[in-house]
């Protein structure tokens, strides 16, 4: 996202554990609008258009890391774009396994996982009914 981009903190993160290792960030502006709005067509072309503008920037990436947690919605298109060639990394997975392994080593934060809490910093409303469409059941969102 264009806040992340900002941010700079996967190039950080990555000129720490992967010296020597060129990155370039690319914002994609608008996507997450179109995907809360439900426009998938909007959503994969502005995907289609920040990964030419990538490109552009940086011919032959070897992988790319989907920067937010509403992209891996798309993380079909955002591969079919920028190649068969091209590893993708989900933001999704990535904090998936790294809580699992975190949860391996430290058993006793494991919680009894009867009880849920989603939280954002959107609307709690307009997100709960987005996440309660794509989803399929209820899921009800408290401010962060």
């Amino acid at each position: 996202t264009p806040a992340t981009v900002a941010s700079r903190a996967f190039q950080r993160e990555l000129a720490f554990r992967a010296i020597g290792v060129d990155v370039e960030a690319q914002a994609c502006g608008g996507v997450v609008d179109a995907i809360e709005e439900g426009d998938e067509i909007l959503a994969e072309a502005l995907v289609r258009s920040h990964v030419d503008a990538l490109k552009r920037k940086m011919p032959k990436p070897q992988a790319a890391i989907l920067g937010c947690t509403h992209y891996p919605l798309l993380e079909g298109t955002f591969q079919a774009a920028l190649g068969p060639d091209v590893k993708v990394f989900s933001q999704a997975d990535l904090v998936a396994e790294s809580l699992a392994d975190y949860l391996t080593r430290h058993p006793d934060m494991k919680g009894a996982g009867k009880e849920s809490l989603f939280l954002t910093t959107g609307d709690p409303a307009s997100v709960s009914d987005r996440a309660t469409q794509f989803l399929r059941r209820k899921i009800t969102f408290q401010s962060a």
